[in-house]
């Protein structure tokens, strides 16, 4: 049996407030499963515990309560890390360094070398659709060639798994676009991705699950076309119909020559799911906390 790609249980993370007799839940009681070689959304807004999520799973920070697994391995092991690829939000550079330099370095700190890194440092150049500003200083790259130049470095190392913190923050529509379609391809090669994203749009368009967080605790998770689909509504995708034809539908269509092209569920926008369960969650969790006897 494969292990889960990811796999989180009963994840709870308490901050607590210097000088202060309170703290602050950032991740309550979480429970995620992600499989290999799928793409995964964790949506949320500012403050709902995405970060700090990741962050654990990457063995960045300590959960207060719970555990983290990557491939069946405790995240916290460095072992576990081997076959990561990770993007933060805000990566940091160093501009004086050209692109190939930069993946020269980060090969070498993975146990890189020689023909087989000249190999890889060219493959991801390519990849990344950077090979013509492989010798260019970093300084001179635009925000989505940083990007591009830090998503190839999250891969030098052949990562089972590639987890992307708001991969396309502060990038223009093209290079968004450019970040989406290596997302895509990422899966098609069967790399699992774990992405953080506040493009609700973008995560509807390679997503194969979701899951929402509000306040630190998961409100919605599923298959995105489950999610979104709405109840008792039925789109009839029509080809060659006539207007007639479009009048009557139902009672016409099987004893026409018109094609039936497609049947499927109504769907609402990932943007109005997302707006609709993290307003419904928070206000739930602020019920039951509200509901909770004092200790």
């Amino acid at each position: 049996m494969t292990d889960p790609a990811v796999t989180v249980r009963d994840l709870t993370k308490v901050f607590p407030v210097p000088w202060r007799r309170q703290s602050v839940v950032a991740v309550s009681n979480l429970n995620l499963r992600i499989e290999p070689g799928e793409v995964y959304g964790l949506l949320g807004p500012n403050g709902s515990g995405k970060s700090t999520t990741l962050k654990i799973i990457l063995g960045l920070v300590s959960p207060t309560r719970g555990c983290t697994q990557i491939f069946g391995e405790d995240s916290r092991r460095v072992q576990s890390r081997q076959a990561v690829g990770f993007l933060p939000e805000n990566p940091y550079f160093q501009k004086f360094l050209t692109g190939e330099e930069t993946l020269r370095f980060a090969g070498r700190l993975c146990g890189l070398g020689g023909a087989q890194l000249n190999k890889r440092i060219d493959e991801l150049l390519e990849l990344v659709g950077l090979n013509k500003a492989r010798k260019r200083r970093l300084g001179t790259y635009s925000k989505g060639m940083l990007q591009r130049i830090g998503l190839a470095q999250a891969l030098i190392n052949h990562p089972r798994l590639v987890v992307l913190d708001e991969p396309t923050a502060g990038v223009d529509p093209a290079g968004s676009r450019e970040i989406r379609d290596l997302i895509v391809d990422l899966k098609r090669r069967g790399i699992t991705v774990l992405l953080s994203s506040h493009l609700l749009a973008q995560a509807q368009e390679i997503c194969d699950r979701v899951g929402i967080l509000a306040e630190g605790a998961l409100v919605r998770e599923g298959h995105l076309q489950e999610l979104i689909a709405i109840e008792n509504q039925t789109e009839l995708v029509i080809a060659d119909a006539s207007a007639d034809l479009l009048r009557e539908i139902e009672s016409v269509i099987n004893r026409s020559s018109a094609k039936l092209v497609e049947r499927r569920k109504s769907t609402t926008t990932l943007e109005r799911l997302f707006l609709e369960a993290t307003q419904n969650g928070a206000t739930r969790l602020r019920g039951e906390q509200n509901d909770t006897p004092p200790q």
